[in-house]
């Protein structure tokens, strides 16, 4: 019986540090942040997703990519990320005021996707903007809506005229929407030593009536349909793409350095004039 309080006391003292560590104190820390905004109070970062992206962060989840793929940009010291292209600069509790979940990722069997949107080609981002087909999320208090990105815009308004743009092989651009779906309906079209398991059940296989569709994936070698046969995405396939297009982490941050922009060499004096 002697033993019996420091016990009871030991157990709820282990409970409540444990709680106090992983709850009370994070909170404090993070749990009063804001989208950042400019002097003017402008350009706030970041913005709640549109209807399509925030329907695709779901489809996401349900399938299983989170198992594969991280969304979190490591610091410089602590591994290559930003060495490997994977962003210009460490992700920040910031970056996922707006994540419901939040899809840091169990495991990188795949590459890191916090900033594949930004790897967009410049005919996704130079396509111009349309209604979007859908009801945008409701606005979240305290967070200003804003426009999302063009190529992001291009995604969410005209999916079908993104999945046809093509390259001058004919081939879709990298980090296309094209290219997105072709990759999600057959990866080893892009590496035949993929793991990366095939979401052709997102994808519907139909007859083609009068003029083919013009979503319709361009598919060449065995993965290709019939004649007369095409595969279009379904919508769950679009909504997809257009979270994966969505995902940007470039937007500067007052609390992260800019690990790229601080490896770049000094502006040097032109000949003759004075440094400033």
């Amino acid at each position: 019986m002697k033993g019996l309080l420091p016990l009871i006391l030991g157990i709820f003292g282990t409970f409540a540090f444990s709680w106090a560590g992983l709850t009370l104190i994070p909170n404090a820390q993070i749990g009063h942040l804001d989208p950042q905004v400019d002097e003017e109070g402008n350009d706030p970062y970041p913005a709640p997703e549109s209807g399509m992206a925030d329907r695709g962060r779901k489809v996401y989840a349900a399938n299983g990519c989170v198992y594969c793929h991280s969304q979190q940009i490591r610091a410089d010291y602590a591994a290559a990320d930003v060495e490997r292209k994977w962003g210009e600069r460490r992700s920040a509790p910031r970056d996922y005021l707006f994540a419901r979940p939040v899809l840091l990722g169990k495991s990188r069997m795949g590459p890191d996707l916090a900033n594949i949107g930004k790897r967009a080609p410049a005919e996704d981002a130079e396509a111009p903007p349309a209604p979007a087909a859908t009801a945008p999320a409701p606005p979240v208090p305290s967070a200003p809506m804003t426009s999302p990105a063009p190529a992001v815009a291009a995604a969410l308004s005209a999916p079908s005229a993104a999945v046809s743009t093509p390259t001058k092989d004919g081939k879709p651009l990298v980090f296309s929407a094209a290219w997105h779906h072709l990759h999600l309906y057959d990866p080893r079209s892009f590496s035949k030593h993929s793991n990366m398991p095939a979401f052709r059940f997102l994808y519907e296989t139909r007859k083609i009536g009068g003029e083919p569709a013009a979503d319709a994936l361009k598919l060449t070698g065995p993965a290709a349909p019939a004649e007369g046969w095409e595969i279009v995405p379904s919508y769950e396939a679009k909504c997809l793409v257009a979270y994966l297009m969505s995902l940007n982490q470039s937007h500067p941050l007052n609390e992260v350095k800019n690990t790229t922009a601080a490896a770049a060499p000094p502006a040097t004096a032109a000949p003759g004039g004075a440094a400033k």
